[in-house]
């Protein structure tokens, strides 16, 4: 039986060729977008790219075989026509899912291509049987064997050019190679089905009754076909396109972010729950000392574990809820083994089902240092690194609050260094740094760990020791006392130095801070008062002693703007003829409530407090205002002795002072005689350039109260004095005692020698004054003569004579 002849409508041929291209081009496409999407994305668009791909092959074949025309009418079973549809999208399902395996080789490749090319003949040779016509198909063999191998050369081809697309989707061309490809694979999936077409014949049969099920035009549902597929890959393309922009916008601030992150000079870390790092920038490169290479997909030290934790990953990943947006200061370990402080702050945050971890982590050895610093500064002494007055304060406060708890005992030891001072301006105060440096750490090295020595200032230190006894600070106040009964050495120097300590205790001496330092305070001003170098626990009666201190204190700043001050004159005589030849100003202090004070309590407080600056000045001025206006009255000039004490002296503008006042009185500068003491002038290392500068400018000189401090035949040569005034306690005595006499006689003759005068203070019997006359003293000043007086009282002795 002759089978029946065929023809092909062209423009349907031409359709189906170009469906089976475009699916290719899809498939293409699709591949990239499969390879670089992740879970759960990936599914979705392997899902796609299956219908894809099988719907546009079924599509070529349905509309190839739309295009097939016999010479008898031939209708489809729809039924079946769907069915076909199943084996091409398992298919192209399988092609999706090889090419996204990470391990897919030839094997693969060939092993899926025998599976792809089954489909597609099942595909093809299903839809076959669903032609309904009267005829029957009968395939020859090799054409039928040759569809089934172009079918399996076309995936093996299509997986191939997919696996090559999918992995060099960003080379340049890439799109001309897929459009080239699409056409190749477009062909090789027509060449199949026309193949397949090819190798059947249709045999007509008689008696066979031809039911038509469908009259439908072939051309229409051709296009109709390929119509709605062409709509499907529009979609696709067009979510190929929407998926590729967010891809590039997430690529574009992913690189942005990762820019951001290996700029930063913090470490940026980001490790999974197993603390295996997946991340790593160069912050954390030059942090930790490992590199990229070392790092990633490890399990590093990077922190000390904490010694309560055996486990410092442990820790943070099942605190991480809690630490979480904070942050936590711990200790690094570099790759070297350096330790360093961090700051760590950490996040968590799940990805498809996996739980991830991220680390800022910050150096801060610059930030503790500058704390450390910052410390120092605020609560350091910078001269001996003790703890200063704010710290105390911080610690007393403590301890105070702990006292109260256990009913404990504080103590308070108030330590002044005595002769410090001398030190200091004699040898200068780089020495004396050097000395309450080295003091600090004898003290340091006498206490416990939980006591507390504080420098406040000067040379005055403070021990806080909580939870003693009074026999506790008995023992520490002597410990301390030996301590300094040997000497210190600073540079060349042998220098002693001794404590004066005053002890306080909580609560019997005070409840606050402020009060308990007060009163160690005034306990160590009795040890000075009693002979120093020694400790003294806190009375209640010393506070009238201190009481009357600060009274004066107080009242002394009101006294000059009160008028309560006054200048008295005591006269000085020439010993030969008893004829005045100076007085000597002293000030007096007449308060209109305690009646008149004596220079020996107020004159001490001025100079401890500075005061003595602004009295001496005034006591300068008005002596000299005075002893001008006695020269204007008529009377015959002579010399008024001003006392200069030592806070004075080392004042800077000492002479530019003297040179103010004399310029505004008038007084001529050999009518004023500056006073000073022996202690004053070895104390202060320019004291022969001052000295020098006043007495070029005319004025008197003289060495008060001489023989009683520091005496030293050197700086008599040396300083420019014109005067020794020897100190009373030797002249009261010159009958008594005839030590006292021998050294007036030898102080005389010495300052004769030495073509100075000299003048005798404490002359109160006729007898002492022939003893004088005798040795050949120049002047004399005392009781004898006249008390110190007002300046009216002395301008009737001035009127009188003496």
């Amino acid at each position: 039986m002759n089978h029946l002849t065929s023809t092909y409508h062209i423009p349907l041929v031409i359709l189906s060729v170009i469906i089976a291209i475009l699916a290719s081009y899809t498939v293409l496409h699709l591949s990239v977008r499969l390879i670089k999407a992740k879970p759960p994305a990936r599914y979705i668009w392997l899902t796609a790219g299956a219908f894809a791909m099988g719907l546009g092959i079924w599509a070529m074949h349905f509309i190839a075989m739309l295009a097939f025309q016999m010479a008898m009418p031939v209708s489809y079973d729809f039924g079946m026509v769907f069915v076909s549809i199943i084996p091409a999208i398992v298919s192209a399902a399988l092609a999706f899912y090889m090419i996204s395996r990470p391990d897919m080789g030839n094997r693969q490749i060939y092993l899926g291509s025998l599976f792809i090319a089954t489909g597609i003949v099942s595909m093809h040779y299903t839809g076959m049987k669903a032609m309904i016509m009267a005829a029957d198909i009968v395939y020859d063999p090799i054409l039928w064997t040759l569809s089934a191998i172009i079918a399996f050369v076309a995936s093996v081809a299509a997986l191939y050019l997919l696996k090559y697309v999918s992995q060099n989707a960003e080379k340049p061309g890439i799109n001309w190679f897929k459009l080239v490809s699409s056409i190749v694979m477009g062909f090789a999936i027509s060449g199949m089905h026309y193949t397949g077409m090819a190798a059947a014949k249709f045999m007509p049969h008689e008696g066979h009754q031809h039911i038509m099920t469908q009259n439908i035009d072939s051309t229409y549902l051709a296009y109709g076909i390929a119509l709605g597929v062409l709509l499907l890959f529009g979609i696709l393309f067009i979510s190929m396109f929407v998926d590729r922009k967010f891809e590039y916008q997430a690529i574009s601030s992913e690189l942005k972010f990762r820019s951001v992150i290996e700029s930063a000079n913090d470490a940026i870390i980001l490790a999974n729950r197993d603390a295996e790092i997946i991340s790593w920038n160069l912050g954390a490169e030059r942090m930790f000392g490992y590199k990229k290479d070392e790092a990633i997909g490890e399990k590093l030290q990077l922190i000390i574990p904490d010694p309560c934790r055996n486990n410092i990953n442990s820790f943070l990943f099942e605190n991480i809820s809690d630490l979480a947006g904070s942050t936590t200061e711990l200790t690094g370990l570099r790759k070297n083994g350096e330790e360093l402080p961090i700051e760590l702050s950490l996040a968590a945050w799940g990805e498809n089902g996996q739980v991830f971890f991220s680390g800022i982590i910050r150096d801060i050895t610059e930030r503790k240092k500058t704390e450390s610093k910052i410390n120092r500064l605020v609560y350091r002494d910078p001269l001996t690194g003790l703890p200063n007055r704010l710290l105390l304060n911080d610690r007393l406060k403590l301890a105070i609050s702990q006292a109260e708890e256990s009913k404990k005992n504080i103590g308070i030891l108030f330590i002044d260094l005595d002769r410090f001072k001398n030190i200091n301006d004699s040898l200068g105060h780089a020495t004396g740094d050097l000395l309450l440096v080295e003091v600090g750490k004898r003290i340091k090295a006498a206490i416990g760990e939980s006591d507390t020595l504080s420098r406040q200032g000067g040379d005055e230190f403070i021990i806080l020791l909580p939870q003693t006894d009074a026999n506790e600070l008995t023992k520490k106040a002597q410990k301390i006392i030996d301590l300094f009964s040997q000497s210190i050495m600073i540079r060349e120097y042998e220098l002693f130095v001794t404590p004066s300590i005053g002890v306080a205790m909580y609560p019997v001496d005070g409840k606050d801070i402020e009060t308990l330092i007060k009163n160690a305070d005034t306990a160590m001003y009795r040890v000075k008062e009693q002979g120093k170098n020694s400790f003294q626990f806190y009375a209640p009666s010393m506070n009238a002693t201190v009481s009357r201190k600060m009274l004066l204190e107080i009242g002394m700043r009101k006294a000059l703007e009160r008028d309560e001050f006054k200048v008295f004159y005591q006269p000085q005589v020439d010993v030969k003829d008893g004829k005045l030849i100076g007085v000597e100003a002293l000030m007096r202090w007449m308060h209109p409530e305690w009646g008149s004070i004596s220079p020996a309590e107020f004159i001490p407080i001025a100079e401890e407090t500075g005061l003595i600056l602004t009295l001496g000045e005034w006591v300068l001025e008005q002596a000299c205002v005075q002893n001008k206006a006695w020269q204007n009255n008529g009377y015959q000039p002579f010399k008024v002795g001003v006392n200069i004490s030592s806070r004075q002296f080392q004042h800077s503008n000492l002479v530019e002072m003297v040179k103010n006042v004399l310029a505004k009185t008038g007084l001529a500068p050999e009518y004023l005689e500056l006073e000073l003491t022996e202690s004053i002038i070895q104390s202060s290392e320019d004291a022969v350039v001052k000295m020098q500068q006043l007495r070029d400018m005319g004025i008197h000189l003289s060495i008060d109260d001489f023989g009683t401090g520091y005496s030293s035949l050197s700086y008599l040569k040396t300083f420019p004095i014109n005067t020794l005034k020897i100190d009373q306690t030797f002249t009261r005595n010159i009958y008594t005692d005839p030590k006292d006499a021998s050294l007036v006689d030898t102080i005389i003759n010495m300052a004769h020698n030495l073509d100075l005068k000299v003048i005798a203070e404490g002359v109160e019997t006729e007898e002492q004054l022939r003893f004088l006359e005798e040795k050949q003293c120049n002047e004399a000043q005392g009781y004898f003569f006249s008390r110190p007086i007002p300046a009216e009282e002395l301008e009737i002795v001035l009127a009188v004579g003496v």
